[in-house]
């Protein structure tokens, strides 16, 4: 047998394009339904995870998975707003501790998450480097954010516009990286914090411009009198603050109006989840939903298309053996003479046959070898996989 293994390899070697093709062709046919189950199964314990370990979510009646997705993994689909009344609402009820969390925005591909230092103790992340946001203006960042962009405490970050076509004159915000955040292996390692302020000054909610007391342009000052300054276009509005310009920044109106995506709710216990939930079934405004409950909908569904999928990679399988089953017989055709030749030298047709076999077994060993590191790749790679691309 070892003979015939050498001979084989030989073989094989001299026909390195066919050998390559075929090799090719095997390999996918089993690593491709392998690794797709591989980054489905990551997949859901990623999401059930996350969702187990979130007990409820208020927010504005509309679709639930779009309210799920953007309050736990940050997606781009942002559900309609409801406002910081909301939070009042469940702190008054006694039944559960509320977090606020606006995510609207993003910088540099990286979503925004407006929120209160209660989510950090809630999802138990810790600041590796740097300190956690402390003034109007700083953020703590995701380990992976913190990677991918090498940015380190002491740098910094611009919100991107929420809209190019932007007419209110809501310009960017400068922010300072107080803190990168302890990797954690969830899609907080891909988020920005800030305080909900923050959030709300990029929305334009708050700002700040030059004291015009102190201002020596005249330019823009439009009327002065004993008790009031009123400027006009021209004043300087902030794109960053600062310990200088701090104190000039400020909120106009009802803070208690100001918008929010959702309200984290974590009930006290059982029975508080259940009174929690009772007092919104009939509201025509907010909607509380399990996020687990909305996930395993949602995995039910990604399933029927994996069953889909695997349907059609098996059909795809079979065209494929088919067609390596038809090179090798039209390589035998090519090969006769060559076949005759080892059995007029006094070779048994066995021997043929053991020669076929140990190239058949050759090239079989080298796509489960190529196949094997492939899978491996994935499986050490899902993780991050998943929070980049479906995450």
């Amino acid at each position: 047998m070892i003979d015939s293994l050498y001979i084989a390899w030989q073989y094989v070697r001299w026909n390195r394009g066919k050998t390559l093709v075929l090799i090719t062709s095997i390999t996918l046919i089993a690593f491709l339904p392998l690794a797709l189950q591989i980054v489905l199964q990551e997949s859901e314990h990623q999401l059930q995870s996350r969702a187990v370990n979130t007990p409820l979510l208020i927010g504005a009646k509309g679709s639930a998975l779009d309210l799920v997705m953007n309050s736990l993994y940050f997606d781009d689909e942002v559900p309609q707003a409801i406002n910081m009344q909301a939070v009042g609402q469940v702190e008054e009820t006694g039944l559960a501790q509320a977090i606020p969390l606006y995510v609207r925005f993003q910088s540099r591909g990286f979503p925004i998450v407006g929120t209160s230092l209660d989510y950090f103790d809630f999802r138990q992340l810790q600041v590796e480097q740097g300190r956690m946001y402390a003034f109007l203006g700083e953020t703590v960042i995701g380990a992976d954010v913190a990677e991918r962009l090498a940015i380190v405490p002491g740098g910094s970050l611009v919100s991107s516009p929420d809209n190019l076509f932007d007419i209110a004159g809501v310009y960017p915000l400068k922010m300072k990286v107080s803190g990168v955040l302890a990797r954690s292996h969830s899609p907080d390692d891909l988020a920005i914090f800030v305080d909900l302020r923050t959030a709300w000054v990029i929305q334009g909610f708050g700002h700040g411009h030059q004291d015009l007391v102190k201002s020596r342009d005249a330019s823009v000052i439009l009327n002065q009198d004993e008790k009031t300054v009123t400027a006009n276009a021209k004043l300087l509005q902030y794109t960053e603050i600062s310990e200088d310009n701090i104190e000039s920044f400020h909120f106009h109106g009802d803070e208690s109006i100001y918008p929010i995506t959702a309200v984290l709710a974590q009930p006290h216990d059982d029975k508080s989840s259940a009174l929690l939930r009772g007092r919104y079934l009939d509201d025509i405004v907010y909607q509380v939903v399990k996020p687990d409950d909305v996930i395993e909908g949602l995995m039910e569904n990604i399933f029927r298309i994996k069953n889909v999928i695997n349907a059609v990679i098996f059909i795809v399988g079979i065209a494929t053996v088919l067609t390596i089953v038809l090179v090798f017989i039209l390589s035998l055709r090519i090969r006769r003479d060559e076949m005759n030749t080892i059995f007029r030298i006094g070779c048994s047709r066995m021997t043929t046959m053991r020669l076929l076999a140990a190239e058949i077994l050759i090239i079989l060993l080298a796509s489960a070898l190529l196949c094997t590191a492939l899978l491996w790749l994935v499986k050490i790679n899902s993780g991050g996989l998943v929070r980049s691309f479906i995450l």
